[in-house]
């Protein structure tokens, strides 16, 4: 195993200060190993992340090579050559296990933002005091940008957030976590193949949660009712001024209708898996608040905005994959995982690789066990082929 930095380095250096997962301590869970601790309900802080992983990695003697940065990964006659910048590797196949995360996706529209006004990712935001004083524009409203948002605003700054397509999700449903619900109903197990549109699946945000001791959810109802002001999605900026889209009641409309179906089909679980009598009564929750009018400009000349975070999403960093799998958006041609145009290359923690659960920690080991299981089948293949 490669790593190019420490063992979690991502969860080290790269996340911030106050971030805590989204799953549940219950929820945190590696083949043989799950969370022991006193707060099973809780959500791991990063420190206690890094921790969590680093142990695995000590009680399995784990064969990780360190601060081994990968420059170039090509085909070769019989497999593969990997560079790195401790040498070459040669083997028959390879594991991409990168992620999805590796990079901020920022917009091009980044590029207009007037000189002045500085610019933030997730990755080299820190805390509100690295922020300079003033007013902030949040752009993008999946679980990074309304944790963000709640935070900053909580610092005392004034906070705009910009809404495109969003998840909404309570935090808590009929008394148990909604993540708990995710579980038992079989929604986090649903497969890859099994999906009338993977490929927008694939594509969703991220659910508006966030792991709170309190458990609070952070919707946009939530986020208004403390000042923080909601408007739609920026879709350009001309000279100084930010242009927002007139479509947010359309956006918060369709994010209300998924939630309701997502809770009817919890409820009906429940009704036919006879599990009704553990949980408390359906709820209904509040469409989501809207003002009269949203406005749709922002100058940002005017000194009333000095920052702006850019919650807008992450991708893979594949530059040193020299190999031809990837489509003309720059995404990992992938069957479940098995790149087929690239016989024993195999990815794993993409966004619903196999399963809806694929990117959380948990849902690591039903993934590796069927790639796993491809993977010996293609070595024995090749081994008599040889």
């Amino acid at each position: 195993m490669l790593e190019r930095g420490e063992v979690a380095n991502s969860w080290r250096h790269e996340r911030w200060d106050s971030l805590r997962l989204l799953t549940p301590n219950w929820q945190s869970r590696l083949p043989g190993q799950r969370y022991q601790g006193a707060s099973p309900d809780g959500f791991m802080t990063m420190p206690e992340v890094v921790q969590f992983i680093s142990r695995y990695s000590e009680m399995n003697a784990l064969p990780v090579r360190t601060h081994t940065t990968v420059t170039s990964l090509e085909r070769t006659d019989d497999g593969y050559r990997i560079v790195t910048h401790d040498g070459e590797i040669r083997c028959r196949s390879v594991i991409l296990a990168t992620g999805a995360c590796n990079l901020a996706h920022v917009p091009q529209l980044r590029q207009a933002v007037p000189e002045g006004i500085a610019c933030f990712t997730a990755f080299d935001y820190h805390n509100p005091d690295h922020l300079p004083p003033g007013g902030v524009l949040i752009v993008g409203a999946s679980a990074t940008g309304v944790q963000l948002a709640d935070e900053i605003s909580r610092s005392g700054r004034p906070v705009t957030l910009a809404v495109g397509e969003h998840v909404r999700l309570p935090r808590m449903y009929r008394g148990r976590d909604v993540l708990w619900w995710m579980e038992v109903s079989g929604v986090w197990n649903e497969r890859y193949d099994q999906m009338d549109d993977l490929e927008r699946a694939r594509r969703l945000p991220s659910p508006q949660l966030c792991g709170t001791p309190e458990r609070r959810t952070i919707d946009l109802n939530a986020l208004s009712a403390t000042g923080i002001e909601i408007v739609g999605r920026l879709s350009a900026i001309h000279g100084r001024r930010a242009l927002f889209s007139g479509g947010l009641r359309n956006q918060l409309a369709l994010a209300d209708l998924k939630m309701q179906r997502l809770l009817d089909r919890f409820d009906a679980w429940a009704r036919t898996s006879e599990r009704d009598v553990e949980a408390a009564p359906p709820e209904r929750f509040e469409p989501t608040r809207t003002a009269s009018t949203s406005r749709l400009s922002l100058d940002l000349g005017s000194g009333e905005i000095r920052s702006i975070v850019w919650a807008t999403g992450f991708r893979p960093d594949y530059q040193w994959l020299q190999v031809p799998v990837m489509d003309r958006k720059g995404h990992l041609r992938h069957e479940g995982g098995i790149v087929t145009d690239a016989p024993g290359l195999y990815a794993i923690g993409l966004p619903v690789l196999r399963r809806r659960k694929s990117t959380f920690i948990h849902g690591a080991e039903d993934d590796a066990r069927d790639l796993v299981e491809h993977l010996c089948g293609y070595l024995s293949r090749t081994a008599r082929a040889g």
